[in-house]
């Protein structure tokens, strides 16, 4: 059976028992799993996520676009002082700096703030040598430009990407990674399939973003971990390679773009 890691998902927002869609997850071949922090409420939750079950589970600290405001200074230095524990079972589990970025489709936060939130933890990642997971919507230039910035300081991935191929190729050529969720498998997005088509297969990722945005052919339910497979399937056929070659891929993408999770 070939092995998945779905490098973005939302376990404390799940609408499902965690433990169990973990647990459904790992029988479908997806044994490994990010679940992402989003905002310091939920920090915790995360954290104790990546605790309790690395490295099945492996976690991600950050500010949410959405949430930029709530960034602050001292976000920054609880997040360092939780990859820096002593404890081996906080620090170990923290694998990237995320979920961060720019929204300006919903603007929930004012741009200014949002780019000095998106700067500043880019900043902490490079600081503690973590990649980041981005978050990127209607915020094509701002978000290539501070790409540029960190060329070769810091990598990354633009998670659930949704952008357009130039904004693809910008990236690529800035050192970061690509992630695909099931928005790929929609109708209508046939100019996303296309951007799949391009990206080197050594730059590609696949990920849920559970509980939003289950593929076809579970389009309308909440999603779940183990639904990274029919995305898996959709990018394989688009890459013209077998499940098995996709996963061995993708594996080995995810150990180099993620030095610390265990696969």
């Amino acid at each position: 059976m070939p092995r998945f890691i779905d490098v973005h998902v939302h376990l404390n927002m799940l609408k499902t028992d965690p433990v169990e869609e973990l647990e459904r997850a790992r029988l479908a071949g997806v044994d490994r799993v990010i679940t992402i922090g989003t905002e310091p409420g939920d920090h915790e939750l995360v954290l104790d996520y990546a605790r309790r079950f690395f490295p099945q589970v492996a976690c991600t600290l950050g500010i949410h676009p959405h949430e930029a405001e709530l960034w602050n200074e001292g976000v920054n230095d609880w997040i360092r002082a939780q990859v820096q524990s002593t404890d081996l079972a906080t620090s170990r589990g923290i694998v990237a700096v995320g979920e961060i970025g720019l929204d300006y489709y919903y603007n929930k936060s004012p741009g200014e703030t949002q780019l000095h939130a998106f700067r500043r933890q880019m900043d902490l990642a490079e600081e503690l040598k973590l990649p980041v997971e981005i978050h990127t919507r209607d915020a094509e230039d701002d978000t290539a430009l501070i790409l540029s910035e960190y060329t070769g300081r810091v990598t990354g991935l633009l998670h659930c990407f949704t952008s357009s191929l130039d904004l693809a190729k910008k990236a690529l050529d800035y050192g970061f990674d690509i992630s695909i969720s099931g928005v790929a498998t929609f109708k209508n997005a046939e100019a996303l399939r296309d951007v799949v088509r391009f990206i080197p297969l050594d730059r590609l990722h696949v990920e849920t973003d559970a509980p939003f945005l289950a593929p076809v052919p579970q389009r309308g339910k909440s999603n779940v971990p183990l639904f990274v497979v029919h995305t898996a399937e959709l990018v394989a056929t688009l890459k013209g390679v077998s499940m098995e070659e996709l996963s061995r891929q993708t594996l080995a993408n995810a150990k180099r773009l993620f030095p610390k999770l265990e696969l």
